[in-house]
């Protein structure tokens, strides 16, 4: 019997009626042939609520026993599901983490799936259950501790699942009914995807779309696992959502799909770096140890022995960031004349795999921006990606232009 994986979010399991919606949306794949595992997440609010509680108790609290709190959410979703679907005559069953058991590491907080053992779960189907219901989000250490995977870890428990369990598609059921070429909340001319490849949407959801959690499509890539993204808030349509798949079950690829953008980006500048081998290490190096997380860098030509570093990071890391550079320079990593942050700005991408076979993207989107008296100050790219960093209160401008400039309203 194939099985099939089936993960809703919290606005989906928001409330007792939403939890009987899903239910039936769960029975209608049992129905069809299915044994289904349903991976949910805490009801909305619910784990920030948990998370609130934690931090009032303990501010500076054990990891452990953090995680051991905000992974309740799940636990309730889980038990609640399942008790559902007894009531509508499906043998279905709820699962922790450890009773599966999901195996991680012990980094408690942001844990990494290591094994998904199927023993325990094929036993109970092959005993005549047809639904596993189970807690998204949290795993076991070696330990023996409850460890949990990070927000939105639920997404990548799902597809862990369907890695596991050889599950012929994963379904994500969210309160957005698919893949958008770019945020419809900015510009009304946004279009519904019907495929989307698995590397664009790696890069979308990097580069700030909030459709999937990007461990868990760095998973499916991996790992070949159809996802498929679809509202549970829309009637039942079998063609409906999105496809995330493998770039060759696309006929034909547009040569760009998306524009993804970040709100909150800042952009720091090392001017006068006595320019030497190792600097970029040097410089890179404590940042890394800190947690900053660097994305965009430019250094200009060498000048009379100086340089100037650029670099862009969340703007919620600037401190952590700028304390990170003063104490390698205090221990004589190395030198620089002055350090300039400039937190108004935002990180505006195109993405497409069509890029790799097609010239003049970059042209194009430079064109549109400059129509726009949109001023670029750093640029990225990638074999499917381009990424400028601009002031912020052009962001929305930019969108709007680069979605206009590369027609993705029109279905090709």
């Amino acid at each position: 019997m194939s099985r099939l994986v089936m993960k809703f979010g919290g606005t989906s399991v928001a409330s007792l009626d939403r939890i009987k919606r899903a239910a039936k949306r769960v029975a209608r794949e049992v129905a069809n042939g299915h044994e289904v595992i349903v991976i949910v997440s805490a009801m909305s609010g619910k784990t920030n609520e948990l998370v609130g509680w934690v931090n009032e108790t303990s501010p500076f609290y054990d990891a452990r026993e953090y995680d051991a709190v905000v992974s309740s959410g799940e636990n309730v979703t889980a038990g609640l599901m399942a008790l559902t679907l007894q009531e509508m005559d499906i043998p279905a069953r709820s699962w922790q983490g450890w009773q599966v058991p999901l195996k991680t590491n012990g980094t408690h907080g942001a844990a990494r799936i290591e094994e998904i053992p199927t023993a325990n779960m094929d036993a109970k189907f092959i005993e005549g259950m047809k639904v596993a219901v189970v807690a998204g989000f949290q795993g076991i250490s070696p330990e023996g501790r409850i460890t949990t995977l990070g927000r939105g870890g639920s997404d990548t428990t799902a597809v862990a699942f369907a890695a596991a369990f050889d599950a012929v598609r994963c379904d994500i059921y969210t309160d957005v009914d698919g893949v958008y070429t770019t945020d419809p909340r900015i510009t009304a001319k946004a279009r519904k995807l019907d495929r989307i490849a698995f590397e664009e949407m790696l890069e979308l959801a990097s580069l700030g779309a909030k459709v999937l959690q990007t461990r868990s499509v760095e998973l499916a890539m991996r790992y070949g696992v159809k996802l498929r993204v679809l509202s549970s808030f829309e009637e039942y349509d079998e063609n409906a959502g999105t496809l995330v798949c493998a770039e060759d079950e696309i006929m034909e690829s547009n040569v760009v799909n998306g524009v993804a953008y970040s709100r909150d980006e800042a952009k720091m500048t090392l001017l006068g770096v006595y320019d030497k081998p190792g600097i970029a290490a040097a410089i890179f190096g404590p940042l890394a140890e800190a947690g900053v997380n660097v994305d965009m860098i430019v250094q200009n030509i060498s000048e009379g022995g100086k340089t100037d570093m650029t670099f862009s990071c969340p703007v919620d890391q600037v401190a952590r960031a700028r304390q990170a550079i003063e104490a390698a320079r205090g221990e004589g990593l190395y030198e620089f004349d002055e350090l300039v942050a400039d937190q108004d700005t935002a990180k505006v991408s195109v993405v497409g795999i069509g890029m790799r076979s097609h010239t003049g993207v970059a042209a194009r989107m430079f064109q549109a921006l400059r129509d726009e008296n949109v001023n670029i100050k750093v640029i990225s790219t990638s074999e499917i990606k381009i990424s400028v960093l601009i002031d912020r209160k052009y962001m929305e401008l930019a969108v709007q232009a680069l979605h206009d400039a590369f027609e993705l309203e029109k279905a090709r």
